[in-house]
């Protein structure tokens, strides 16, 4: 099944500033909402019960990917359900953005691309609820200006 942007947007939209009684929710919750959004564009599951492996959610149990940010980036690089781009005008709407705040290697928080507005992607994202922001984050109080981004075209 094709990755339909459209749903995942729309789920996005949806779910940006709640949270769907249908899965576990987390403190944390940036890259469980980024898995959601990917399971409503039809991405299936995938490696249940191997918590470090796959792609999966199942009541009180979940894939490392589904909810980790760091593991979800390399779910991205690993799957084949994702291209890594260069640069954030390549992306469109239903793509992820991974985070690494510090520039220490290891992935923080993800969001989703849901539209673009004069070539740049804005983006929706839990954990502090956000729709429509800024790709870039600098007005997050977890930005540094060592910051590093990986792009992601959803196949």
């Amino acid at each position: 099944m094709a990755y339909n942007r459209g749903a995942a947007v729309l789920y996005a939209e949806k779910w940006w500033d709640g949270r769907n009684p249908a899965y576990p929710s987390f403190e944390v919750d940036c890259t469980n909402f980024i898995s959601q959004c990917l399971h409503a564009g039809g991405w299936t599951m995938t490696g249940y019960p191997n918590r470090s492996k796959g792609w999966w959610v199942r009541q009180s149990s979940w894939s490392f990917s589904w909810s980790v940010a760091h593991s979800l980036k390399w779910y991205l690089d690993s799957s084949g359900r994702a291209q890594a781009v260069t640069s954030p005008s390549q992306l469109k709407q239903g793509d992820v953005i991974c985070y690494d705040f510090e520039g220490d290697g290891r992935i923080n928080h993800t969001t989703i691309v849901t539209a673009i507005r004069s070539g740049e992607p804005l983006v929706n994202a839990h954990t502090s609820d956000s729709r429509m922001r800024d790709w870039e984050y600098t007005d997050s109080s977890a930005y540094t200006s060592s910051i590093k981004y990986y792009f992601y075209s959803i196949t």
